[in-house]
């Protein structure tokens, strides 16, 4: 094996960290979208070194496994319930970010608690995680988008985003122009998604109306 002399061992630069800014939540209700539209936010305003990956990880659960144990640093985005005033934001970095996700999206969803900790059981645990989340105001909405309150710390959010990557060595580029393809699919970025949905009068907008008229007959007996 090869190694250079000490001596100029100290003139080969580091290698870039591959960073994951991760995205998670399920934009159909409500609040609980604010990751996924924050990490949207980030890739229509900035590009991005290629060292740096976007994801809108929505509810993938435990298939963002290898999109974690891939990356060096982590920095995820989130709706979090810290029973707080409504549209709080907070940030927490390593060994301060908290057990968040002690709720499931879906029956079949495993919490990203969970997939940090087989990140950590496969040696692959980011050595550097940060979280920024906020306090969400409406969840109940099915079909409904961010509430104001919550929409309107986006900005914020996107700023510690980049002034986060910044304290890891990271310079971002402020776009000139919109980006050439949408993060996720594109019926679901928020402009063509608020659009297109139904609203709250022409659709039943806080469950499955077919469910909820099940339970209506069966109280009715």
């Amino acid at each position: 094996m090869n190694a250079l002399p000490a001596s100029e061992q100290s003139e080969v630069p580091a290698p870039h960290p591959a960073v994951l800014v991760l995205g998670i939540g399920n934009v159909l209700w409500s609040d609980e979208g604010f990751g996924v539209r924050a990490v949207e936010a980030l890739h229509q305003r900035y590009l991005m070194p290629a060292n740096v990956s976007l994801v809108d990880g929505g509810t993938q659960g435990m298939y963002l496994l290898d999109h974690v144990c891939s990356a060096d640093h982590v920095l995820v985005l989130d709706a979090i319930d810290y029973k707080l005033a409504p549209g709080t934001l907070r940030l927490f970095r390593d060994d301060d970010v908290p057990v968040w996700a002690d709720r499931a999206m879906s029956l079949h969803q495993a919490t990203f608690q969970e997939l940090l900790s087989l990140a950590r059981v496969c040696g692959r645990f980011p050595e550097r995680i940060t979280l920024i989340g906020v306090q969400p105001d409406v969840l109940d909405d099915l079909g409904g988008s961010l509430s104001p309150l919550v929409r309107a710390r986006l900005d914020e959010a996107v700023g510690l985003v980049v002034a986060e990557l910044s304290g890891w060595g990271i310079e971002v580029q402020p776009r000139t122009g919109p980006p050439d393809e949408p993060l996720g699919a594109g019926a679901l970025a928020i402009q063509a998604y608020e659009a297109g949905r139904p609203s709250a009068a022409e659709a039943c907008r806080i469950g499955d109306a077919r469910f909820l008229n099940q339970v209506s007959d069966r109280e009715s007996r």
